[in-house]
């Protein structure tokens, strides 16, 4: 076993993230301004797509981390048949849902059931999956990829290991152990399924029908009947992480470009429905 994944075993997930959520939601100045500043300057945050370009003017942490974009900065994929990037970030997986299993990393499959709950409908067997890794320097809000209908939930509470190319090597159902929010939308173009994926340091999965909703004390499944244009902010991290998407066999392929390594930009075209 990894060292690094080692040392997550025993640390106190939730306690760790809960203690980091409160500093990053302070809006006291002396502690706000050098976190933002180091943090932009560390990860080589690119201040001139935001809406707000000057780092002074954030409240908090948190509010610098979720920073909106100018308008413009992410054009969504026109054509009612083009599937949009949710996000921001690098594909970590993709292919083919087979025997109810997605592909985590080489040799490490998951099951969909595992990782979405009452949201992995049979419809997804044989269709085509992507994961997306936010990282930190990235814009970190999730948008809906077609436009349809949000009509289940289900937050599901877990760990909350980080994400990254050594933990989806060492640690078996990464994605469906973590805490996470699967979301189900019914589409012109089949069943559409979102999972936003917590993880260590994540304070916070929010949602723009919740608000900040967890951490997840038990596994709640709710049913939602919430339209949603393509590109319509669906929800954000607080401290970022991943998101799992997964499409109806034959209704929705996905570029070639959607592989391990290559970087998304939200609203770009990922695919096209069939």
């Amino acid at each position: 076993m990894s060292p690094f994944v080692a040392l997550q075993r025993l640390l106190p997930h939730h306690l760790l993230s809960r203690s980091v959520g409160r500093l990053a939601a302070s809006e006291r100045a002396w502690l706000r301004d050098p976190l933002v500043r180091l943090f932009a300057r560390v990860y080589g945050v690119e201040m001139d797509e935001a809406e707000r370009t000057e780092l002074a003017s954030y409240r908090s942490f948190n509010d610098f981390f979720t920073r909106s974009l100018a308008e413009g900065a992410r054009p969504i994929a026109p054509g009612v048949d083009a599937v949009a990037s949710p996000a921001d970030g690098v594909v970590s997986q993709a292919g083919t849902v087979a025997d109810g299993h997605l592909i985590q990393a080489k040799g490490i499959r998951y099951s969909l059931e595992a990782l979405a709950g009452s949201c992995a409908d049979p419809a997804f067997e044989g269709g085509p999956f992507c994961t997306v890794y936010l990282s930190p320097k990235d814009y970190h809000r999730v948008h809906v990829p077609l436009a349809g209908r949000l009509v289940r939930t289900e937050a599901i509470p877990g760990k909350l290991f980080s994400v990254n190319a050594t933990t989806e090597a060492h640690v078996d159902g990464l994605f469906a152990v973590n805490e996470r929010l699967a979301c189900l939308f019914e589409t012109e173009h089949g069943k559409v399924l979102a999972v936003m994926v917590g993880a260590l340091i994540v304070a916070s999965i929010e949602t723009v029908w919740d608000g900040p909703a967890s951490p997840y004390r038990e596994r709640v499944a709710v049913e939602h009947d919430r339209p949603f244009e393509k590109g319509e902010e669906m929800g954000r991290f607080l401290l970022g992480s991943s998101v799992v998407l997964a499409f109806e066999r034959d209704r929705v392929t996905l570029d070639d470009a959607v592989a391990a390594g290559h970087t998304l930009r939200m609203g770009q075209a990922i695919g096209r429905a069939i």
